[in-house]
C-alpha cells in the first residue's frame, strides 16, 4: 500500500520492491516488525505510509514510544532528585491495587509463556501482538495514573512495575531485532 492505494507487484512486469528498497524507505525497525507481526501463512499488505508514520496507528512506533515513556519517567525521577529502591518496590507490590496495575502485572507475568509458545510453534507474530497489547495497557496506565507520587512506598511499587514494563518491552523488541529507543 502506498498513498492509500494498493500497488501491484509483479516480477514479470518489472514492478517490484526489494527488501533493501523497503528498508531504505521505511527503516529497519518498521520492516522487521511488520514482517514478523504477520502470521506466516497470511497475506501481507505492507502499508508503507503506515510504517513511516510516527503515530499511535503505527504499531512499532506505538511500542517504541511506550518504552521511551518509561525511560522518561526514570529521567524525571532523577531530575526531581527522587530515589527508587527496587527492593522496597518489590516488597510493596501489594500497594498496586488499581485495575490498570493488576492488568499490567498479569500481562507481564504472561510474557515467558508467550515467548515459549511463539518459539515452539515458530510464530513470532505472537510476540509482536503481545508487545502491542502491553504497550496499550501501559499507555492507558500512564495517561491515568501518576507514577512519581509523594508516597515513597507506592512510588517504589509503581516504579518497579514500570521498570518491569521497560524490561519486557526492550527484551521483546530485541527478540524481533527492533530497537528500543530511550527518547523519541
Amino acid at each position: 500500500m502506498r498513498g492509500g492505494e494498493e500497488v501491484k507487484i509483479s516480477k514479470r512486469a518489472g514492478s517490484y520492491l526489494t527488501l533493501r528498497d523497503l528498508i531504505d524507505e521505511v527503516g529497519k525497525d518498521a520492516t522487521r516488525y511488520f514482517l514478523a507481526a504477520r502470521k506466516s501463512d497470511s497475506h501481507l499488505n505492507f502499508d508503507i505510509d503506515l510504517a513511516r508514520s510516527e503515530s499511535a496507528d503505527n504499531p512499532v512506533y506505538y511500542i517504541q514510544y511506550a518504552h521511551a515513556r518509561v525511560c522518561s519517567i526514570f529521567r524525571k525521577l532523577a531530575e526531581n532528585s527522587l530515589q527508587w529502591d527496587e527492593e522496597t518496590g518489590l516488597s510493596a507490590l501489594s500497594r498496586l491495587e488499581l485495575e490498570s496495575e493488576k492488568r499490567l502485572t498479569i500481562k507481564l507475568g504472561r510474557y515467558p509463556e508467550v515467548v515459549k509458545r511463539a518459539a515452539d510453534i515458530r510464530e513470532p507474530h505472537l510476540v509482536a501482538t503481545y508487545l502491542y497489547e502491553l504497550a496499550s495497557d501501559f499507555h492507558t496506565y500512564y495517561n491515568s495514573e501518576k507514577t512519581l507520587v509523594d508516597d515513597t512506598e507506592l512510588r517504589n511499587a509503581r516504579l518497579t512495575l514500570t521498570a518491569a514494563v521497560r524490561h519486557v518491552l526492550a527484551n521483546g523488541l530485541d527478540l524481533m531485532g527492533v530497537s528500543a529507543p530511550d527518547l523519541m
